[in-house]
């Protein structure tokens, strides 16, 4: 028994090292001191860390996560870091993106996410990863910019889906997240900006397919945000799924204290194995 016990232990402090050393992932930073634009904080870095799953259940695929925070901060491990193992269980890359704060200039975070998707794209082969299978992951703050790229970017910074999670959707005054307005445009931004940055209204026919989770009760970022954003998507014939919870309020990303978080897994998983 005794002996059982020790190889039962052994056995677990393995596992346990295992699981470590799968998630350590590689880190880097985004732009080597090259980055462009200029949000005022030279402290501010852009970074990525990329999780590979085991060679032998690598699908190709691969998803950039931009966390949230209001554009102000960043949520780095419950909608960040610790979807690594969700995906590499599904054979899929997760790149975290530590994207740099706007103050103000909106071009600083979009610029780090395009580069982000391009600097996959050019290590591909050597990460095991489809060109054409690059997604982008996106909570709250993080789903506005996720978005901004699905609507906006072109050429290799296009994402070939995305993920949304509560997301900022529109910069319009009615029914924005004004901390993210804020900090992305500024306290005095110009109408034609907030209506460029309004991604529903950005929407066409070649918008990569989405999935959009929500909780009804989210009294931080308004659904009609992510609901708008589905109808553009239905409108254009452009592939969605929509899901809304009953209860949640907001940024529960992958804790599992939400209490639909088995659910909310089952549906993303039965979406990405959809296509």
């Amino acid at each position: 028994m005794k002996r059982a016990r020790m190889i039962l232990t052994a056995l677990l402090v393995a596992g346990t090292a295992c699981v470590a050393n799968a998630q350590k992932g590689i880190s880097m930073n985004l732009w080597n001191n090259n980055a462009p634009n200029d949000n005022g904080d030279a402290q501010d870095t852009a970074k990525v860390w990329v999780y590979k799953p085991a060679k032998a259940d690598n699908t190709g695929r691969c998803v950039v996560i931009c966390p949230g925070g209001g554009y102000s901060h960043l949520a780095m491990e419950h909608e960040g870091h610790n979807w690594a193992p969700f995906f590499n269980n599904m054979g899929i890359t997760a790149v975290v993106l530590k994207y740099r704060m706007p103050h103000g200039n909106c071009e600083v975070p979009i610029a780090d996410a395009e580069e982000a998707l391009k600097l996959v794209r050019r290590n591909a082969a050597a990460w095991g990863v489809k060109a054409d299978q690059v997604g982008i992951m996106g909570f709250s703050a993080g789903g506005h910019l996720a978005s901004t790229i699905a609507t906006h970017s072109k050429g290799e910074a296009r994402p070939d889906f995305q993920i949304l999670f509560y997301p900022v959707i529109t910069m319009m005054p009615d029914i924005t997240h004004q901390g993210s307005h804020d900090n992305f445009l500024g306290k005095d931004a110009k109408k034609k900006d907030e209506k460029l940055y309004s991604n529903d209204a950005q929407v066409s026919r070649t918008t990569p397919r989405a999935f959009i989770l929500l909780a009804d009760d989210d009294r931080a970022v308004l659904p009609a945000n992510g609901v708008n954003y589905y109808n553009e998507l239905y409108r254009h014939d452009v592939p969605a799924s929509l899901h809304i919870f009953p209860s949640g309020g907001h940024g529960f990303g992958i804790r599992e204290s939400f209490k639909y978080h088995t659910e909310m897994e089952l549906m993303l998983k039965a979406w990405l194995r959809s296509f």
